[in-house]
């Protein structure tokens, strides 16, 4: 049999079935900057998605999210919202969403957008007003506005630094601060005002109204905040648990806020879903999947562990119990908008980590500062290795969210010149970590790179530079190409809604501390080799594999799926 030897099943089922379709779900991240191209400006944008539906359709995925696609002066990708109700011209209008959201749910593709709600743009017309009305006015109460310390002033408030480098605090002309926890054009907003409150309710239900089926939510522990004076020093802060107290994370008074958006999810039928993104210890996300807030919570351990056996199998159990408690289903991320590649990592040595097991660094910085130079990447370790981790993931009762490209077994792109970046990160912090520019390289569609078609993705070139060896990890490469990674994924997703159903697993013993198997309800058995030594298997009911097995044994860093098509 062959390595994706299965039946295709329909990727398309109907947008109204009564059961909740984001428990389970196949969600494809699309960064709509970097996916493709319509009008030739080298910026990607809504009719380049709305291109590219029966591409998504054949991808056998259930629904679509995609990061901001808003107004934007683009001094964070997009997540620096100028107007939370309104297209970015240079990716279209609103009829062009319309028309994209038309073309995904006759699919059968729900769609979810990206809702940033901590800080706007500086360009917000909000933001303006509060520069043009000056001290005590009610527009600078919807942002969070300090005096300075020091003499008149002339210091920030505090020592706090910002996640991207450098202070927490912007000086304005007449001479207050406002605070910012990611770039200087990001504003923080102030969510103990009430008309900041509202206006997001109207956001929600504006594109709810449009058809919209959810929401992601970035940095959704960090809205509300407690700036009682006098504040703390940021060394203060870092030594504050984070219990629901803490003056600026992960506040337990932040689900207030979550509430009230349920009641807006829950008012259309069927309910609108969301995620959230909240970086806050395990113990608490339950809060945030709670069913009377947002319902679920994204789970960002696999984009910390190593392809490792151990690691796996910790991540799974505590994440699987952890959605139990919530009610909810947990979710699955290998590589998204923020972190390299997971094929990348995969080909990397493992990363040192500190006392709590997270890497000490994000895992391939170095390499990426060194242009993909050192460590040296093991490329074809690293495939092999993020196609055993994929198989394994899609196997898992709960969400699998993708990010645009990994699919193709894209690496991440390490060679981009100084003058071609833009992440803030790259800025803030003098070159010495060069950010997320190298996942967000636009995808390539073609072999070729001819006339500055800029592999398929638009004629006008790319906004971020795309490599030579991209030609080969196209599309139009892998689809010819029943071994590819791409051909793999189409096999996958469309064996998974087959065979997808209740939510748990049985973990079976394998005699080995390098391999896992686990069981779903239906007799569908997933297993994975993280070592390199074969592992001899029981079954001949091969459903797929990510690298053929040998004489009853499955290689080492492979993972294979047994279970028939239909299987009771």
């Amino acid at each position: 049999m062959s390595i994706v030897d299965v039946a295709q099943a329909p990727a398309q089922h109907p947008i109204s079935e009564p059961a909740p379709w984001w428990r389970q779900a196949a969600v494809y991240q699309i960064y709509p900057r970097s996916f493709s191209d319509a009008n030739g400006d080298g910026l990607g944008d809504l009719p380049g998605i709305t291109s590219k539906a029966d591409y998504l359709h054949d991808l056998g995925i259930d629904a679509v999210w995609l990061s901001p696609f808003y107004p934007s002066a683009l001094a964070d990708g997009g997540y620096d919202v100028a107007d939370y109700r309104n297209v970015d011209p240079r990716l279209g209008t609103l009829t062009d969403f319309d028309a994209m959201l038309d073309a995904l749910h006759t699919r059968g593709i729900r769609v979810v957008v990206d809702i940033v709600p901590n800080h706007t743009s500086d360009q917000h017309a909000w933001f303006q007003e509060a520069l043009a009305s000056g001290r005590g006015s009610s527009a600078r109460e919807r942002y969070i506005f300090r005096e300075g310390s020091g003499p008149d002033g002339a210091l920030p408030p505090t020592d706090w630094v910002a996640a991207f480098g450098g202070s927490s605090w912007e000086r304005v002309a007449d001479g207050q601060w406002y605070l910012h926890n990611f770039a200087i054009e990001q504003p923080d907003l102030n969510w103990s005002n009430p008309e900041v409150r509202a206006d997001f309710l109207t956001t929600l239900r504006f594109w709810s109204d449009r058809g919209v089926d959810g929401f992601r939510i970035d940095v959704a522990h960090m809205l509300t905040k407690d700036l009682t004076e006098p504040l703390p020093s940021q060394a203060q802060l870092d030594a504050l648990p984070r219990d629901g107290m803490h003056p600026m994370v992960d506040r337990d008074d932040v689900h207030e806020v979550y509430a009230e958006w349920r009641q807006v999810f829950n008012s259309y039928d069927p309910p609108r879903t969301a995620v959230a993104e909240a970086w806050v210890d395990k113990a608490r996300v339950p809060l945030y999947a709670s069913p009377d807030g947002l319902g679920q919570a994204f789970n960002f351990d696999l984009l910390e562990a190593d392809f490792d056996a151990g690691q796996f199998e910790t991540v799974v159990r505590d994440n699987l119990t952890l959605a139990e408690t919530s009610g909810s289903s947990s979710t699955w991320v290998l590589s998204n908008h923020d972190v390299v590649r997971h094929a990348t990592r995969y080909g990397l040595p493992q990363p040192a980590r500190d006392d709590s097991g997270r890497p000490a660094r994000k895992h391939g910085a170095d390499w990426v500062i060194s242009g993909g130079v050192t460590p040296v990447l093991d490329r074809p370790a690293g495939e092999r290795r993020a196609r055993a981790a994929t198989l394994f993931m899609l196997g898992l009762p709960g969400s699998s969210y993708l990010y645009q490209g990994e699919e193709l077994g894209l690496h991440e792109v390490a060679e981009i010149p100084a003058g071609d970046r833009q992440d803030p990160t790259f800025f803030r912090s003098a070159g010495t970590d060069l950010g997320r520019d190298g996942c967000r390289v636009p995808l390539p569609w073609e072999t070729g790179n001819d006339g500055g078609s800029a592999f398929g993705f638009g004629t006008g070139g790319s906004h971020l530079p795309q490599p030579a060896w991209f030609g080969d990890y196209s599309v139009a490469a892998q689809s010819t190409d029943p071994l590819s990674s791409l051909e793999l994924y189409r096999s996958a997703l469309s064996l998974r809604r087959t065979l997808q159903t209740g939510e748990h697993l049985e973990w079976i013993p394998t005699g080995r501390s390098d391999v896992l198997r686990y069981r779903r309800p239906n007799g569908w058995e997933i297993v994975t080799n993280f070592g390199t030594e074969p592992y001899p298997v029981d079954r001949d009911d091969v459903a797929l594999a990510s690298r053929a097995l040998e004489a009853g044994s499955l290689p080492g860093e492979a993972t294979v799926w047994f279970g028939s098509h239909g299987t009771d």
